[in-house]
């Protein structure tokens, strides 16, 4: 064995060291492309934590509509995030994200990613990689037409809801959203929504809406007397597994949205923000399991996990700025709004299978009204003026286009295959072909 002498080895590193300081003028240091490296990893992270997202969707709406019309759920889901993976390529991110614009309205076109082993040189070291960036946003398009789904359950037909989604995915989420995440008029305005309580829960909550009110209540949902026919749903477990997977989706969906993982600063809010996502849905479910037991005598599963639901669109507004505390009362709000307006809809008539209104929607406006108690740059005025502009621009255009595929398709199935079920009626098929139908 030959011996290396501490001569040996002092002599080895200075003949080393012109080659070494070579080396280190060609190769940038990790400051140079660290925030770059730890940013797009967060980015590919937090984005299938979101994506996952999907599936807690699925399994939510899969135990809370009746047996017969689970399959056609769980079709629904998987088509639905792989139209908006197609829509959001093709045409929405560059929609979304146009660069310079007039601040309202571009067009964009197919996404390009970056070359196969960009180098350094060649890479947006102040930021992401494009793939990253891409896939992160694409996951939150399809949460969005997710919720339109749940409400909608049980009575609409498959292929005209999958239209609606090409053109929700493709084409009014991202210009909506555009206007505040792509550096539109309301972000210019100071128009603040870190994560999406306005851009994407509001947005699928009120494209939800206006479906709901074309599309009419369930057979025998309502009497002519307005008394409200409860219609259990097939798995309450199947629900809550649903409901743990979106909480845990949610982690993703908000601390991805700090856009940055290169600093010690941007690390410790990424942490920060999952502690005060995990505080918003804890006091949203706790607060309507305590406010159903006041008011039915009796705690409400189902209330319960749209409470949890509901605190977690209630922070996503503002997830970082406010203590656990804020985080706390800001989801125990966002808890009473549930059980409060779920059956404030019953009484308008308006049937939505899954609670996806009051979770998504009323509670996503509270949150965006919620920013302005921890964020000093928003102002009540700002706030309210983007949930009123994201709520004309999504309600009306969603009225439009449910309209249009009432006149030319139709959108919801015949009496007879809503009786049965639109697994057998429309997929030919069933969740649960053992058991007989719910």
């Amino acid at each position: 064995m030959t011996r290396i002498t501490k001569t040996g080895l002092v002599a080895a590193a200075l003949t080393a060291l012109p080659s070494l300081a070579l080396a280190q003028d060609a190769t940038p240091s990790f400051d140079e492309i660290g925030p770059y490296i730890m940013t797009t990893l967060l980015f590919c992270m937090a984005g299938f934590l979101v994506f996952f997202m999907a599936a807690g969707f699925a399994m939510l709406e899969g135990g809370l509509v009746r047996s017969k019309n689970v399959t056609m759920q769980m079709t629904k889901n998987i088509a639905l995030y792989s139209i908006a993976a197609i829509m959001y390529w093709l045409i929405g991110f560059n929609t979304m994200y146009p660069g310079d614009f007039n601040g309202y309205f571009a067009i964009g076109g197919q996404t390009v990613l970056d070359p196969v082993g960009v180098a350094a040189a060649d890479a947006a070291l102040d930021y992401a990689s494009v793939g990253s960036d891409f896939f992160f946003q694409l996951v939150f398009v399809a949460a969005t037409a997710s919720i339109v789904s749940g409400a909608l359950a049980e009575r609409i037909k498959l292929w005209p809801f999958l239209i609606f989604v090409v053109v929700l995915t493709g084409v009014m989420y991202p210009i909506s959203g555009s206007w505040q995440w792509g550096g539109g008029w309301l972000s210019e305005a100071g128009f603040s929504d870190f994560a999406g309580s306005t851009v994407v829960h509001s947005v699928g909550g009120w494209a939800a809406l206006a479906g709901a009110i074309v599309l009419g209540p369930r057979l025998g949902k309502y009497d002519k007397d307005g008394k409200v026919h409860p219609m259990p749903g097939s798995n309450l477990a199947l629900a809550t597994l649903g409901t743990f997977i979106l909480w845990l989706g949610w982690f993703g969906f908000n601390g991805g949205s700090q856009l940055a993982m290169g600093t010690v600063g941007d690390v410790s809010d990424v942490s920060r923000i999952f502690a005060n996502t995990n505080m918003a849905a804890a006091a949203g479910a706790v607060t309507a399991l305590i406010l159903t037991q006041v008011m039915y005598k009796k705690p409400d599963l189902t209330m319960v996990l749209n409470g949890a639901l509901a605190g977690l669109v209630s922070i996503t507004a503002e997830p970082l700025a406010p203590t656990l505390f804020g985080a706390l009362w800001i989801g125990a709000i966002g808890g009473v709004i549930v059980v409060l307006t779920v059956p404030l809809l019953d009484k308008l008539k308006i049937d939505d299978v899954v609670g996806a209104i009051p979770v998504h929607l009323f509670a996503g406006i509270w949150g965006t009204i919620a920013v302005v108690f921890y964020n000093g740059d928003a102002s009540l005025g700002t706030q309210i003026m983007g949930i009123i502009a994201y709520g004309v621009f999504t309600f009306v255009a969603s009225l439009v286009v449910w309209f249009i595929l009432k006149a030319v398709v139709g959108i919801r199935v015949d009496e007879e295959t809503e009786i049965n079920g639109l697994d057998m009626g429309e997929l030919g098929m069933e969740a649960y072909p053992e058991f007989s139908k719910g």
